[in-house]
C-alpha cells in the first residue's frame, strides 16, 4: 500500500484498485477524474471507459438547503441507518469554492466523524470550483467511479446556492430539499425553482421547541405544494418533519424514497431519467471541452489579456471583443 501512495498508477491499476474497492485507488482516482491537467484528463478518460461497464448500479440522491439547515447532520444520520441495513454508502460532499481565494473549507468529513469511521460509508468532499449548481465540474464522473467500487446509495450533498441548484437535478434520481423552522423564504434562501424540483421536502431540527414551529412550516409547504406541478411525473411531493440530531423520521425518509424508487420503475421514469442523464453528461463534456480548448489555445492567451484592457477602457464594446476571440480560435482550427 505504501508503494501505491507513492507511485503514479496506470489506468489499469486506478482500474483494478476501484473494482476490488481499495478506499486509497478510490480516493485518488478520484482526485485524477478532478485534475484539469492535460495529461490527466487523458488518463481519466480512459479509466472511465473501463469503469463504465460497472457503473449504474446506485440508487443516487442529491440533498440541498442552506448552509445551517441540517444537510450533513442529516446525511450523517441516514447514512448511519443504510450502513446499518447492509448498505454501502458514499457521501460526495460539494464545499463552496470562494470567489476570492479560489479556496474551499473542505470540512465534511470532519462534521460527518461517525459516518466516516463506518467500514461501508465513504465520504468524498470536493471544491465546487465556483461552478453553478452546486456540484463540481466531475461529479457525475466520480458517481460513476463508486458505483464501479460498489457502492448502492451515493448521496450528492450540494452547496446551497438558490435556484442553480437545479443542475443536480439532473445527475440524481431523487431531489430532497432540507428546510428548518423558524426563517422565512428570504433567510433560507428557497426559491420557488428549487420547490418545483424537489421530490421530497423535510423540515429538519424539529424537535423541543421547534417542534411546534416545523409543524406549521410543514403545513404552509404542503398547501403551496397543492399548487405546484411534481418534480417526478406520477409522484407528489410531500412535505415531512425530521430531526436528524436524535434520528426521528430518518426511518420515515427512507421509507418514502423507497417508496419514490419503487414506483418510478413499475412506471418506467426512473429509466428515462437516467437516460436523460447521460444525454446531460454527453453535452455537458462538450461544453467543458470546448470551453477548456477555447481557453488553453495559445493565440487566445497572448490576445486575451490585450482585449480585456480594450473592453475595460471603453475602446471595444464587449460583443465586438467576444467575435474577435471566437473569429482567432475558429480561423486557427480550419
Amino acid at each position: 500500500m505504501a508503494d501505491k501512495k507513492r507511485s503514479v498508477l496506470a489506468p489499469q491499476e486506478y482500474v483494478k484498485g476501484v473494482l476490488s474497492g481499495d478506499r486509497t485507488v478510490l480516493a485518488r482516482t478520484i482526485t485524477l477524474i478532478e485534475s484539469n491537467a492535460a495529461e490527466h484528463i487523458k488518463k481519466a478518460r480512459t479509466v472511465l471507459k473501463h469503469l463504465l461497464p460497472f457503473a449504474g448500479k446506485s440508487f443516487r440522491i442529491g440533498i440541498t438547503g442552506m448552509p445551517g439547515a441540517g444537510k450533513s447532520t442529516l446525511i450523517e444520520a441516514l447514512g448511519c441507518f443504510l450502513v446499518e441495513k447492509g448498505f454501502k454508502v458514499a457521501v460526495l460532499a460539494v464545499d463552496p469554492t470562494s470567489s476570492i481565494t479560489r479556496g474551499s473549507i473542505l470540512g465534511d468529513k470532519t462534521r460527518m466523524e461517525k459516518l466516516s469511521r463506518r467500514k461501508n460509508a465513504f465520504i468524498r468532499p470536493s471544491p465546487s470550483g465556483g461552478t453553478l449548481g452546486g456540484v463540481t465540474r466531475k461529479s457525475l464522473e466520480t458517481i460513476i467511479i463508486c458505483e464501479s467500487a460498489g457502492f448502492d446509495i451515493i448521496i450528492i450533498e450540494t452547496v446551497g446556492v438558490g435556484q442553480n441548484e437545479i443542475t443536480v437535478r439532473s445527475m440524481v434520481d431523487f431531489f430532497l430539499l432540507v428546510l428548518i423552522p423558524g426563517a422565512g423564504d428570504e433567510l433560507q434562501g428557497i426559491k420557488r425553482g428549487v420547490i418545483e424540483i424537489a421530490d421530497a421536502l423535510i423540515i429538519n431540527k424539529a424537535d423541543g421547541y421547534n417542534r411546534e414551529k416545523a409543524e406549521r412550516v410543514r403545513e404552509e409547504y404542503s398547501l403551496a405544494l397543492k399548487y405546484l406541478a411534481p418534480a417526478t411525473p406520477g409522484w407528489k411531493t410531500r412535505a415531512y418533519l425530521c430531526s436528524a440530531l436524535n434520528g426521528e423520521g430518518v426511518a420515515g425518509l427512507w421509507e418514502t424514497i423507497g417508496r419514490f424508487r419503487q414506483k418510478t420503475r413499475e412506471s418506467g421514469i426512473f429509466y428515462k431519467r437516467r437516460q436523460n442523464q447521460n444525454l446531460d453528461w454527453m453535452f455537458g463534456l462538450i461544453e467543458n471541452r470546448l470551453r477548456d480548448d477555447f481557453f488553453s489555445h495559445p493565440g487566445i492567451q497572448r490576445e486575451l489579456s490585450l482585449v480585456k484592457e480594450k473592453v475595460l477602457d471603453g475602446s471595444i464594446l464587449p460583443t465586438a471583443a467576444a467575435e474577435r476571440l471566437l473569429n482567432l480560435f475558429f480561423d486557427s482550427r480550419k
